[in-house]
């Protein structure tokens, strides 16, 4: 299959890259690369789907969100949250479709914040489980076949700087994680999330 897996060079695109390389002609972009690929901007979104053509799958392992205590959120921050996470993600989608083989699949990532809670993480939270919610109404209305699911990691074994914020939960290897991506584009289901750890 010919995929283009955006945000490659993360602890979760590189997981992804790593498992279905191998296998597969890999486009991988980021905003590191050439040509750079920013998911919260719409033009670099089309630009790099104008520039690949046709695949089979596009996996979007990018997305940013604030981590502030909730009294100290402010409606700037659900925003940023919502954009960085949610919205970006949607656009990669909604231009995506039309780029994609007929019998396709997109794969969003979402992560374990959308069904347990860490001090802080009450915006990606909420951007999470909408991106969840989002996957299991869209599947039903895609064309030609097409098939939308969510890997939803919990926190990276190898991703050390994030550990103390997660005590106590799973802490889940590349190979765990690279598994799931491979599920969602070479399997069959649709409007799923599928939980890592």
């Amino acid at each position: 299959m010919r995929i283009l897996l955006i945000g490659a060079r993360g602890h979760v695109g590189s997981a992804a890259a790593a498992a279905l390389r191998p296998r597969h002609d890999l486009i991988e972009v980021g905003r590191s690369t050439d040509p750079a690929v920013d998911i919260t901007d719409e033009a670099s979104i089309a630009a790099a789907l104008d520039a690949t053509g046709t695949v089979d799958a596009i996996i979007v392992a990018a997305g940013s969100v604030p981590f502030r205590p909730v009294t100290e959120l402010t409606r700037d921050d659900y925003l940023a949250a919502f954009t960085g996470k949610v919205l970006s993600q949607l656009d990669v989608v909604r231009l995506g479709i039309p780029h994609l083989a007929d019998g396709g699949s997109l794969t969003l990532t979402s992560g374990i914040l959308a069904r347990d809670a860490i001090a802080t993480g009450s915006a990606a939270s909420m951007a999470n489980g909408a991106l969840e919610a989002y996957v299991m109404a869209a599947a039903p209305e895609l064309p030609r076949g097409i098939r939308i699911n969510a890997v939803s990691p919990s926190v990276l074994a190898e991703a050390t700087g994030y550990h103390d914020a997660f005590a106590g939960f799973p802490q889940v290897s590349d190979d765990e994680v690279g598994r799931a991506y491979v599920r969602a584009v070479e399997g069959v289901g649709t409007g799923r999330v599928i939980p890592v750890g």
